[in-house]
């Protein structure tokens, strides 16, 4: 079965107190990033650049950049200090028969007004740049996605707009245009509980496993699906 809670292929949503909610990225666990990077090349003809690496986590990444939206590929880089890590063991297991999408991330401009709804914590945290710049974020709900990967965390970046991973320079095969939809095998009523009164394009399946199963990638030829 399958449940729209929008229909329109936008990854930008409005609550009714003018907050605004979209898609920022997906998060694609594989098992080693330099050929995750030729799958997403050759398969959906899509470029990525090196992201970083996680202390405390044992992960790095690579960015696939979407222009206000992006997929993570993330992967385990020390296994060693991942296992002592409830990310890097989580994408560990995620990983290990193959690549599996297994989170997704809403960004909003009002994070404490969610996080306050939702009895969440507001937690901050940076990446350096390779041209020394920094990054910066907040996040709610991360500590929670290994155990509920049908429901998004959330994300507010600061600085400049250009700073945002989805806008990183790469060459792509074909010219991604954002994230049209995401598909997610969840209970309808959790997951609008979970969003307020935001509206998000999700399409909604029916599944005894919850998580994410596919992301609909808009490009200039068309539409490429991320499963």
């Amino acid at each position: 079965m399958l449940v729209s809670l929008r229909s329109e292929a936008a990854t930008k949503g409005t609550n009714r107190g003018g907050a605004l909610l979209r898609i920022d990225h997906v998060v694609l666990a594989v098992g080693d990033l330099e050929a995750a990077a030729a799958f997403v090349w050759d398969e959906l003809g899509l470029g990525s650049v090196p992201g970083g690496r996680h202390p405390g986590w044992g992960t790095g990444n690579r960015v696939v950049p979407l222009g206000d939206a992006y997929v993570e590929l993330l992967a385990v880089l020390d296994p060693v200090e991942a296992a002592s890590s409830p990310v890097g063991t989580w994408i560990a297991n995620a990983s290990r028969a193959g690549h599996r999408l297994v989170a997704w991330c809403a960004s909003t401009d009002d994070i404490e007004a969610a996080a306050e709804r939702l009895g969440l914590v507001v937690a901050p945290a940076s990446r350096s740049l390779p041209d020394g710049r920094t990054l910066t974020w907040r996040s709610a709900a991360f500590d929670r996605v290994a155990e509920h990967p049908d429901l998004p965390f959330f994300i507010s970046w600061d600085g400049p707009a250009e700073l945002h991973p989805g806008r990183a320079r790469v060459k792509h095969r074909l010219e991604p245009l954002g994230i049209a939809w995401i598909e997610v095998a969840t209970d309808p009523g959790a997951l609008q509980a979970w969003l307020g009164a935001e509206e998000v394009p999700v399409r909604v399946v029916a599944s005894s496993e919850p998580g994410v199963r596919a992301v609909g990638i808009q490009t200039a030829r068309g539409e490429i699906v991320l499963r």
